[in-house]
């Protein structure tokens, strides 16, 4: 009876410690975009194709962060999402956002390109870019 409780700890146990810990998720800019700090709401307005101020960039559509960002920024599901960008494709008011495969070359692009906008584990902030918004 013993064994089978011990059995069941470390079954436990390895599976908490093999979850994946929540990276927290920051908004991130050039470094040379006089932005300083941004709403969320703003931001929503840029990956909803509601401004074009921002280029706004997306990791890979398989992402669990993509849909964790749509979750806590846009308020949407990525179907809900795709639908409007399906209807802003079609009419022709917007370009969609470029993607990429990982955080790395979300921030590589944004510390290259002056007008654009992506999201990113906080961890992975260097000097290369500027955080506007942190998403809780």
């Amino acid at each position: 009876m013993k064994c089978r409780y011990l059995s069941l700890l470390f079954v436990i146990v390895v599976g908490c410690l093999s979850m994946p810990a929540h990276a927290e998720m920051v908004i991130i800019v050039n470094k040379e975009n006089p932005a300083t700090k941004m709403f969320l709401n703003q931001v929503a307005q840029f990956y909803l194709g509601g401004s074009n101020l921002f280029a706004p960039v997306e990791l890979a559509e398989n992402s669990p962060m993509r849909a964790e960002f749509y979750k806590k920024v846009l308020d949407k599901d990525p179907a809900q999402v795709q639908a409007i960008w399906s209807k802003l494709l079609f009419t022709g008011k917007a370009k969609a956002p470029k993607e990429f495969k990982s955080s790395a070359e979300v921030k590589k692009y944004v510390s290259e390109t002056p007008n654009a906008m992506g999201y990113i584990e906080k961890s992975a902030v260097d000097d290369s870019v500027k955080v506007v918004a942190i998403v809780p």
